[in-house]
């Protein structure tokens, strides 16, 4: 009884169950932590799953018009004569559409201004990404040659 008085007088009190720093664990408790800790790593992974799939939505839209520039630029020297190869402003952007992994969706030549369209897809997603894009010469040169829209 000695032993008993004395943790009284220190507020101790010695109880069925185990304790983990200083709380009393109940038996219904055991493993709500490796639960816990589950949830968070689900949560962790599906969280960097979405984001892996959102950065690489945003670097196909730019790989795409980064191709319709090039294939507009390709199209417009085309038209202005500046190839030598004899192929139309549209194959020449087709060409240059298929060697940047893209498709040539659409194709408008108006003098020397091209307007191109150009498609492609995420490799892990399969989302369809879609970018124009027009060139020619500056409008100033237009006004003047009279060669403008």
């Amino acid at each position: 009884m000695h032993g008993s008085e004395e943790e009284q007088t220190r507020g101790v009190r010695r109880r069925r169950g185990r304790t983990v720093l200083g709380r009393r664990v109940r038996p219904g408790d055991r493993g709500s932590a490796s639960v816990a800790c589950v949830s968070v790593v689900v949560v962790t992974a599906v969280l960097a799953v979405a984001a892996l799939a959102g950065t690489q939505a945003l670097a196909e839209r730019s790989r795409v018009a980064g191709a319709a520039d090039a294939s507009a630029l390709a199209a417009a020297d085309a038209a202005a004569g500046l190839v030598a190869d004899g192929a139309g402003p549209c194959a020449r952007a087709a060409s240059s559409a298929a060697a940047n992994a893209v498709e040539l969706t659409s194709c408008a030549v108006e003098g020397l201004v091209v307007t191109v369209v150009v498609t492609g897809s995420a490799a892990l997603l399969g989302v369809v990404v879609r970018a124009a894009a027009t060139a020619g010469p500056p409008p100033s040169a237009r006004d003047q040659t009279g060669l403008g829209p």
